[in-house]
């Protein structure tokens, strides 16, 4: 059920309907709003337009360099379980007693001399 939630960012109060859980929209208003004061520098001014395109791009390039480390440890971690896959199966085929292989059909069944 949406509700209405007020948050401040860049010295502006929105109001939002929203059903996202108020707590975190503060969480995120915060983290915005700590984006523009680095930005900002020491002007005191309220947040212009382009100072807010300077936070969306300065978030959007934290996404995406977010992601490509999660998909750099994806794939260090897909080597890594796949070289122990590798090292397991190594160690068992070792440790595993010879195996009796049947006879060859050229060979026919063993025969029983006196």
């Amino acid at each position: 059920m949406k509700r209405n939630v007020t948050v401040e960012i860049g010295g502006q109060k929105l109001r939002l309907a929203t059903d996202a859980d108020e707590n975190h929209l503060a969480r995120l208003a915060a983290l915005v709003n700590e984006r523009i004061g680095e930005l900002q520098g020491s002007a005191k001014s309220p947040a212009s337009q382009n100072l807010m395109v300077l936070v969306a791009l300065s978030l959007a390039d934290d996404v995406l360099a977010a992601d490509a480390r999660r998909r750099s440890l994806e794939e260090t971690t897909r080597r890594a379980v796949s070289a122990a896959i590798e090292r397991i199966d190594r160690r068992l085929a070792a440790a595993a007693p010879p195996s009796i292989a049947p006879p060859s059909p050229a060979e026919g069944p063993p025969s029983a001399e006196p």
